[in-house]
């Protein structure tokens, strides 16, 4: 069976926008992944199928209802075994540790959320796992859903050219990925890298540990601190694998 998202958002039409092109679209063609899309609105309430009230307690905006939320969610993993997904800013940060392990599964079923939020009480009763994609406020949750499926979906087996792509680049094993040079050898006045050109691969592989690092340190104090709590030290600092200028 391919990998599932399972997506409940008020705007379907949304998907399977920029994921039905190029690798990702040509997957899900393939069949390696496939999308379904489940209208809120269709569990919404009267003639003009509401999904949403006004808070408790006061203040601005619309909550979507509990009711209608339970409801769409029950039809959206009807039958599946999915991890459930709201995307929010008041979720944990989205890692890639977490893409992995959704990568690694069946599918995904995503929530998205619109207006001020979901009621509380169906993200505990439902057990949902809550992510944000960062420190800043989207419109709705669908561009939100898209970065977490385009994440995922690129690790799927066969979806990237070479497996290897997937193992050297940021985050995969706590730092941020090394800088990247292609032809010319020299443009406008900027020479490539020596080590580079060398053709010695265990003096090209620590260069890269220490660009990476040295990038990791000054552009991610956060993830840096976390790099060097689990990594042998020396004076301070992390061993490297041997580069020196």
């Amino acid at each position: 069976m391919s990998w599932l998202a399972s997506v409940i958002t008020l705007f379907p039409e949304m998907f399977p926008g920029p994921l039905g092109q190029s690798l990702a679209g040509r997957a899900l063609e393939d069949g390696v992944w496939s999308i379904r899309t489940h209208d809120l609105r269709a569990h919404g309430l009267g003639r003009h199928r509401a999904v949403d009230d006004t808070p408790f307690g006061g203040g601005a905006g619309m909550v979507m209802r509990p009711d209608v939320v339970d409801a769409a969610i029950g039809a959206a993993t009807e039958g599946l075994d999915l991890p459930l997904v709201y995307l929010t800013p008041r979720g944990r940060r989205l890692e890639q540790a977490d893409i992995r392990r959704f990568a690694a599964g069946p599918g995904v079923a995503l929530l998205c959320g619109r207006y001020e939020g979901v009621d509380e009480r169906v993200l505990e009763a439902r057990a949902v796992e809550q992510y944000s994609i960062g420190d800043f406020v989207l419109s709705g949750g669908e561009t939100a859903a898209l970065v977490l499926l385009d994440a995922c979906v690129r690790l799927l087996p066969g979806v990237m050219g070479s497996e290897q792509s997937g193992v050297e680049e940021s985050f995969s094993d706590g730092l941020l990925e090394y800088p990247l040079y292609t032809r010319p050898a020299e443009w406008q006045g900027r020479a490539v890298p020596p080590v580079l050109l060398s053709g010695h691969h265990a003096q090209v592989e620590a260069w890269r540990k220490q660009q990476a690092e040295d990038a990791t340190r000054v552009r991610r104090p956060d993830l840096w601190a976390a790099y060097a709590d689990r990594t042998p030290q020396r004076n301070g600092l992390p061993v490297r694998a041997g580069f020196h200028n």
